[in-house]
């Protein structure tokens, strides 16, 4: 049978959670339904995982689910993006279903998120809505994924929660995987979902959410995610949103405070020139000026007017964080009337 699903797990010292995750593969809905076979990639694992691995071989054949192993021998790791090239290499399925191995799938995942993709176009990345383990973990996060509006999905890219929809939950055709040319292979930190991401949406990708909780996203201190660096993030955030600030010819940044003047001194010359002025609601600001200062070459920069918020044309750049000021901050945005990836963007 030519499976039509692939689940593709990168795995790298995988014991504690190999019984948890395969188990809820082997209760998905969708077996016997619909064509699946499972392929992973043993990255150099130090544990138990390959003699597991071969065991739980076993228990899916028995199901009537192939199970393909890409084992890296080396005693050296080659990173998250390796391994899931590694594992997509093995696989024959139509579409591609990412899991990581210490999250767990609820057994509806592969069947719902199939059936969807039946209908939507061969260029799109499907998500879906998560519960956290442990549930009070990330809460700001977890609902920002979880009730993002569909049609912000492909626009509110710039945030420092990085991808619209997260990283395990995705399912997506093969010719995804294809056209952007796999996953990027770096050190441990790199952030290979995220340039996937990018390079997806840069292709015209569209980016589609399937509001059902499919997937119990485990929080731990030895996740894979807590090895990206926050400034590696915010590098790749500044220099997508750069190529496309090309098509204004001025904006204004939305905080005169830390994070609005560190996103100013950011830019290119080019861009920094862009800049008509810094906009905030705090009184001691406004009417004021920020003078940028370069400590090594102890000069000054062009002063920036700083504004009222209701003063500001658009376009703008956001760099406010949601969600941290009890709905202060949404209410005067929404008070604007601006349209999300037209009038401004978010950069919190």
């Amino acid at each position: 049978m030519t499976p039509q699903v692939s689940v593709i797990i990168p795995i790298h010292n995988g014991e504690p959670w190999l019984k948890s995750c395969f188990e809820s593969i082997l209760h998905q809905t969708a077996i016997g339904e619909i064509n699946i076979e499972v392929c992973v990639c043993d990255d150099a694992s130090s544990d138990s995982t390959a003699t597991l691995l071969d065991e739980w071989r076993l228990h899916f054949e028995k199901k009537n689910v192939p199970f393909l192993i890409h084992k890296n021998a080396t005693r050296c790791p080659s990173g998250v993006g390796y391994a899931k090239n590694r594992a997509v290499s093995i696989s024959s399925g139509d579409y591609l279903c990412f899991q990581d191995i210490d999250d767990i799938m609820l057994p509806n995942r592969i069947c719902s998120q199939y059936t969807r993709a039946l209908r939507e176009p061969s260029n799109t990345i499907l998500g879906s809505q998560f519960v956290r383990d442990p549930p009070e973990s990330t809460q700001r996060y977890t609902s920002w994924a979880n009730n993002l509006e569909h049609d912000d999905l492909n626009v509110q890219i710039y945030t420092s929660h990085g991808p619209t929809i997260i990283m395990p939950t995705w399912f997506c055709h093969r010719l995804v995987f294809d056209r952007v040319g796999g996953f990027v292979e770096g050190a441990k930190g790199t952030p290979e979902d995220l340039i996937f991401f990018y390079k997806h949406l840069d292709l015209s990708g569209r980016i589609v959410r399937v509001d059902e909780c499919l997937l119990v996203y485990q929080y731990h201190p030895n996740a894979a995610t807590f090895s990206v660096d926050e400034a590696t993030i915010w590098k790749l955030r500044l220099e997508r949103l750069q190529r496309h600030l090309c098509k204004w010819t001025s904006f204004t940044i939305w905080n005169a405070g830390k994070q609005g003047r560190k996103f100013y001194n950011s830019l290119t010359g080019d861009n920094r020139r862009k800049v008509v002025a810094l906009c905030d609601v705090n009184a001691k600001l406004i009417g004021g000026r920020y003078v940028p200062y370069c400590a090594k070459t102890r000069t000054t920069g062009r002063p920036v007017p700083i504004i009222h918020f209701k003063d500001a044309q658009p376009p703008l750049v956001v760099c406010v964080k949601m969600d941290m000021t009890d709905g202060v901050f949404e209410s005067n945005l929404n008070s604007l009337n601006l349209v999300e990836g037209v009038d401004y963007v978010m950069f919190g």
